[in-house]
């Protein structure tokens, strides 16, 4: 059985509907063969008018020009200036501040690092690298928050430091880490150990005793400049600051000290 077609038009043909019926069809024919040339020609002018300003304003400065565009800087430029904006404020520091994770530190990077390992390992190995006479050895950061674990070092230092140099402290006679420095970490606004002065500042770490307390940065005035002490988790900490280093920038390296541990290379 053939498939059912679709019809080609309305039944009886093409032609006008039959005599007597009122539709769509006949009432245009009767107002298009009423209207007026007069009003045939104006109407002819209008969309000829219309045609043209539409034209125009489609062109290279009409007023739809560059529509489409400003859309899309509004949705994805605006998005993608604010992106790189907020990014850019995370990685900035505090005015008059660098970043400890941002500086040169001097040690990293020595020959048979023993940055894995239990304490006691980490402790020992870098003693054998000394001369036996010397009590301060240059570790690296791994090997120093390996040693002592949970020590802390600023997040924020003044930024004119661009270099810091790390050391751990033994007692020369027993080979271990000394009682009243275990570890130090110099900060220099010069290339370490090139010229006299170019130290910034010194951080002196020592494990806790029982005579320690925690509590709030107690500041100590000396000859050489501005000292400040406290006691977080094991360790007590000393940061010296010369003279000629603002109160300020010493107090923020105490108020912004964090674990080592996160500031190690990869972190």
């Amino acid at each position: 059985m053939p498939r059912p077609q679709r019809s080609a038009g309305r039944p009886g043909g093409s032609g006008p509907p039959p005599s007597g019926r009122y539709d769509g069809y006949a009432t245009a024919l009767v107002i298009l063969g009423r209207r007026s040339p007069e009003t045939l020609l104006k109407r002819n002018i209008f969309l000829l008018l219309a045609i043209s300003v539409f034209v125009a304003a489609c062109g290279d400065a009409g007023l739809l020009d560059g529509l489409g565009d400003r859309s899309v800087d509004y949705v994805h430029g605006e998005t993608t200036s604010t992106t790189t904006t907020t990014e850019a404020i995370r990685a900035e520091s505090p005015q008059g501040t660098v970043r400890a994770t941002d500086l040169i530190w001097f040690n990293d990077g020595i020959e048979g690092e023993a940055a894995d390992g239990q304490p006691t390992f980490v402790i020992s190995t870098v003693w054998r690298r000394g001369d036996g006479v010397t009590s301060v050895i240059q570790a690296t950061r791994n090997e120093i928050a390996a040693a002592l674990p949970g020590i802390q070092f600023p997040e924020l230092v003044p930024d004119t430091v661009g270099w810091v140099t790390s050391q751990l402290v033994y007692d020369v006679a027993s080979g271990l880490l000394g009682q009243d420095t275990a570890a130090q970490f110099g900060l220099w606004h010069r290339e370490p150990y090139t010229s006299d002065g170019g130290r910034t500042a010194l951080l002196r770490v020592r494990r806790a005793t029982s005579s320690d307390v925690i509590g709030p940065i107690a500041p100590e005035d000396s000859a050489s400049g501005l000292n400040l002490s406290w006691v977080a988790e094991s360790y007590h900490y000393v940061v010296e600051c010369p003279l000629d280093l603002p109160e300020e920038n010493c107090w923020q390296m105490a108020e912004t000290v964090m674990p080592l541990a996160q500031m190690l290379p990869g972190q």
